[in-house]
């Protein structure tokens, strides 16, 4: 069982920078890819940006390629989210989100990941 804590977001201008964390509990964190996910009000929860257990592959949407950076520290047990330049459509409840499953590809939908964690508001305003 992995508990997932997410924390770091807010209310941000437009072209503004967050960072978000996702703590993990848990001895297994290392092998597990992780994803950010986000659902705004109305729409499904879609994909943001995953890493592999190692931090070596890492995967975008189209929607956020340039803009955001995901990386981990297996170390800290931790996964974060840059987001810069934010854009008032990036405004949303973020998720992180563990998938203990091996993949030869890591995992970009909602259904491959087990673990969730219970979400971070970020709003950007115009």
């Amino acid at each position: 069982q992995v508990q997932l804590v997410e924390s770091g977001g807010g209310l941000v201008q437009a072209g503004g920078s967050l960072r978000l964390s996702c703590a993990a509990s848990g001895r297994t964190f290392s092998s597990y890819a992780m994803g950010w996910f986000r659902q705004a009000p109305g729409k499904e929860r879609g994909f943001v940006a995953a890493i592999s257990w190692s931090g070596g592959s890492t995967y975008y949407a189209d929607s956020v390629k340039g803009r955001f950076t995901i990386s981990r520290d297996n170390a800290k047990n931790t996964v974060y989210l840059q987001m810069n330049s934010l854009k008032p459509e990036d405004t949303a409840v973020y998720y992180c989100a563990a998938d203990p499953s091996y993949r030869t590809v890591v995992a970009r939908t909602p259904s491959e990941y087990a673990y969730w964690g219970q979400g971070t508001q970020v709003t950007v305003s115009s």
